[in-house]
């Protein structure tokens, strides 16, 4: 853990680099860092994962914005008429801070939105990110990377 698990609308896929998205929400995360100034999350178990939906329905499924027309919503002509949606959850092991939860959530947003907003300005689309601290019942860990990561 921490474990980034992004869901998006595939029409998305379109409009966004999801591989350069998800190594910036990685570096951001590696960046985030405690009261004491450490690491809040561990090189090693820092993961995100993101997975396009092929089938969704969101709102009204577009009316509303080409019933609005382009210009009249701040929007470029460029408007597909149809939404997009992103649900990012950061998950993280207890114990932190909520300083450190606060500062890790907006270094996700300021990484998603970095990539999403410039999409923003054509179309309608739709962030949620929330942060989790796992409420685990049962935990198992294997790891060979972990390992690469262990000071001597």
């Amino acid at each position: 853990m921490p474990h980034l698990v992004i869901n998006y609308s595939g029409n998305l896929d379109a409009v966004l680099d999801m591989p350069r998205l998800c190594r910036d929400c990685a570096d951001a995360m590696l960046a985030v860092r405690d009261e004491e100034g450490k690491q809040v999350f561990p090189t090693g178990g820092t993961r995100v994962l993101a997975f396009p939906a092929p089938h969704f329905a969101l709102a009204d499924g577009g009316a509303a914005g080409r019933a609005a027309g382009a210009g009249k919503t701040g929007l470029t002509s460029d408007d597909p008429g149809e939404y997009g949606f992103m649900y990012a959850n950061l998950r993280m092991a207890r114990g932190r801070s909520a300083a450190s939860q606060q500062k890790a959530g907006e270094a996700v947003v300021t990484a998603i939105r970095m990539h999403l907003d410039p999409a923003m300005a054509t179309r309608h689309i739709g962030l949620t990110v929330q942060v989790d601290e796992g409420m685990e019942v049962f935990d198992a860990k294997h790891s060979t990377i972990h390992p690469l990561f262990k000071k001597p």
